[in-house]
C-alpha cells in the first residue's frame, strides 16, 4: 500500500490554489469554483482541494518534506509568507517550520532525512 494523495476541505478553492502554488506545488487540475489538485515538485504524490465550507476551527496538519528547508523557508519569506514558526531542530530529530494556510490548516515545512522512516527508536 502506498500513500500517494491527500485531499483536503478549503472554504475558497481559488484562494487556495494560490497560497498552495506560491508555496511550491504544481497545479495539474483546476475544476473552479469546487476542486483542484497538484503535484509535488518531487516524487509522485498529489495533494487536492475540495470546496468544504468553513473550516475556522480545522485539525488538519500537513508535512511538505523539502530537503533544503532553511532556504526553503527563507525564499517564501521574502514571497511574504509568515511563519509561526522558523526552521527549528525537534526532539524527534526532523528539522521543521509552521505557517497556517488561508483555512488555518497547519502546514509543516520539514526535513528528516533518514529519521523519517528510520528513527533510532523505530519498532522493527
Amino acid at each position: 500500500m502506498n500513500l500517494n494523495q491527500i485531499t483536503i476541505s478549503v472554504s475558497n478553492v481559488e484562494k487556495s490554489i494560490s497560497f498552495y502554488t506560491d508555496l511550491g506545488l504544481i497545479p495539474i487540475v483546476k475544476s473552479l469554483p469546487h476542486y483542484a489538485r497538484f503535484q509535488c515538485p518531487e516524487g509522485d504524490a498529489t495533494f487536492s482541494l475540495h470546496l468544504g465550507g468553513d473550516n475556522k476551527f480545522s485539525n488538519t496538519w500537513i508535512y511538505f518534506e523539502v530537503q533544503n528547508l532553511d532556504q526553503k523557508v527563507e525564499e517564501l519569506i521574502r514571497n511574504g509568507f509568515v511563519f509561526e514558526e522558523l526552521p527549528n531542530d525537534k526532539s524527534w530529530l526532523w528539522r521543521e517550520a509552521r505557517l497556517k494556510d488561508p483555512d488555518q490548516n497547519q502546514i509543516i515545512l520539514y526535513f528528516a532525512g533518514e529519521n523519517r522512516l528510520n528513527p533510532p527508536w523505530k519498532l522493527v
